[in-house]
């Protein structure tokens, strides 16, 4: 059997929470490969491999170390061209870009205020300096005080959303008939935040969740088990 193994971001209980990981498991799924999950933390992302990664996922496939979600997922379309292509097309291709920079902008960057210092407070002792001095920088202020603002920030969240909505009214999956890479990443930055989030990130009949179940059950269930607090889930 070949030796295929996925190293990804846990918390302190092993709680796989890279939202990067999180598609890239997907796109194995879609691509029926299967693999070692290696959870791994902030401070140990420079041992694996080569010890020239500086985030996660990473993916081991035999005597080859890939990193980054977008050249993991070339590479498993190169290397794998007899299963069933992640990108039909560069037309496809570049539509999923443009998807994940308004996602990244308009929810992730809202899921990241609400959820920071719920994320903080389930990491490895050892990863908290790194995260709380890395993400304070990125947000300008304290974990504390963007714990405090969360109230206002979700609001703004769930309006963003509008558009996923829109477009999931005609559709079951944001990819079409049948889920793409688009879904892999929205489902993704679901997972990572619904994981964590100590308050409910949607309203519970927001039609988005009829989405995330769809989207939690595929190939297999892969999502089913999980527990996912902040989205009443699990």
């Amino acid at each position: 059997m070949p030796i295929r193994r996925l190293f990804e971001l846990v918390t302190e209980d092993d709680c796989p929470i890279s939202p990067y990981a999180w598609r890239t498991r997907y796109a194995l799924a879609y691509k029926e490969l299967p693999y070692e999950r290696i959870g791994t933390g902030f401070t140990e992302i420079e041992s694996i491999g080569p010890g020239t990664f500086k985030s996660v996922p990473v993916l081991q496939d035999e005597d080859r170390w890939i990193g980054d979600s977008w050249t993991i997922a070339a590479y498993l379309d190169e290397r794998y061209s007899d299963a069933p292509r992640i990108f039909s097309s560069s037309a496809e291709y570049s539509a999923v870009r443009f998807f994940e920079k308004w996602l990244l902008v308009e929810v992730v960057s809202r899921l990241f205020r609400i959820c920071a210092l719920d994320i903080y407070a389930r990491l490895r002792p050892a990863d908290r300096p790194y995260f709380r001095q890395t993400r304070e920088a990125r947000l300008r202020h304290s974990l504390e005080d963007a714990h405090q603002q969360r109230h206002d920030y979700t609001p703004r969240l769930r309006e963003a959303l509008q558009p996923m909505r829109l477009s999931l009214r005609e559709r079951p999956f944001v990819g079409g008939e049948t889920p793409n890479y688009a879904d892999f990443i929205a489902i993704g930055a679901f997972i990572w935040a619904g994981s964590v989030a100590s308050l409910p990130l949607l309203e519970q009949d927001d039609p988005l969740l009829s989405w995330v179940d769809r989207s939690l059950g595929l190939y297999g269930g892969i999502g089913t088990s999980l527990e996912l607090p902040g989205l009443g889930r699990g």
